[in-house]
């Protein structure tokens, strides 16, 4: 809990800051960011947690927490109408687990769990950009896109060339050189949620709400913040899980609203404002519901 708020705070605190000054700030840091920055971290990580067989189950988790989820908010009449929204239906399901779910799995659990974060992140993505264009603009993807989005993910890019120099003799090498790299980088991806936080405080509205949206918005965020995150346990302690894996999924899916929401809400020029106030409040109640979910989960028997 130290670690969390001696890396994570400051690094949000100082980007929002820079954000708030320098409006211009995330566009530009955005593009290197996501193209090379996450990547090599992401290699540096799962080279440092190992490449096992628990990756893959991570992995089918998550894509069942996800479905799940999904298919309660679609398929239930009463909260489908309740979270008519396209954009609060994706941002309460889909998470920033790159930017955001990956340095709380660093500052709150031990390195082997980073890869089982990785792999969340990486199912997360495909559910985001496939199912996100449909929620919010009732737009149709192919199957090739659905698999260049896939192949061009930096969860993707990270997880295949970690593979790849895992299979070298200088594996354990590159993963002490790219450690303290690696650590960097994920604190500027936080530093970089801070200022998208600060530009979005910027608004005219700033962080307003309007009294008719903010029941939807309070739904989505209890759908984000408790009910996904409780989804995630439930499945984890039915499948008999090990508990690095359960934790590393609960505290995922635990994870604010993803940024990509609002940018595809943004992209299809409907419901951006709900979909940033969601951002916006998801992310700032994470600092208190997510250290809160950490210490839950400490308090469940071994085994």
């Amino acid at each position: 809990m130290l670690r969390f708020c001696l890396e994570l705070l400051p690094a949000l605190l100082v980007g929002l800051v820079l954000g708030h000054r320098f409006p211009a700030l995330p566009a530009r840091l955005a593009a290197p960011l996501v193209g090379w920055g996450i990547p090599i971290t992401l290699v540096g990580l799962l080279l440092r947690s190992g490449l096992g067989g628990n990756l893959l189950i991570a992995g089918l988790a998550a894509a069942l927490i996800n479905a799940i989820a999904l298919a309660l908010l679609l398929g239930l009449a009463p909260l489908r109408r309740a979270l008519a929204n396209g954009g609060l239906q994706l941002g309460s399901v889909v998470g920033n687990t790159g930017y955001f779910g990956i340095p709380v799995a660093l500052a709150l659990l031990p390195p082997q769990a980073l890869g089982y974060s990785i792999t969340y992140d990486l199912v997360g993505t495909l559910i985001t950009w496939s199912v996100g264009p449909l929620l919010i603009g009732g737009g149709r993807l192919s199957p090739p896109a659905l698999l260049a989005i896939f192949l061009t993910s930096p969860a993707f890019k990270g997880l295949a060339i970690a593979f790849a120099i895992h299979l070298t003799p200088w594996g354990a090498a590159v993963a002490a050189w790219l450690w303290i790299p690696s650590r960097l980088v994920l604190l500027l991806a936080l530093a970089a949620v801070g200022m998208r936080l600060g530009v979005m405080l910027r608004r005219p509205q700033g962080a307003a709400i309007q009294a008719a949206a903010r029941g939807p918005l309070a739904l989505a965020l209890a759908l984000k913040l408790v009910a996904l995150p409780l989804l995630a346990l439930l499945v984890g302690l039915q499948l008999r899980l090990p508990e690095l894996v359960r934790n590393a999924v609960v505290l995922q899916a635990a994870a604010p609203t993803a940024v990509s929401a609002l940018l595809l809400a943004e992209a299809a020029g409907r419901h951006q404002e709900p979909t940033a106030h969601l951002v916006l409040w998801s992310t700032l109640l994470a600092l208190l519901s997510v250290p809160a979910w950490w210490w839950g989960l400490s308090q469940l028997p071994l085994g």
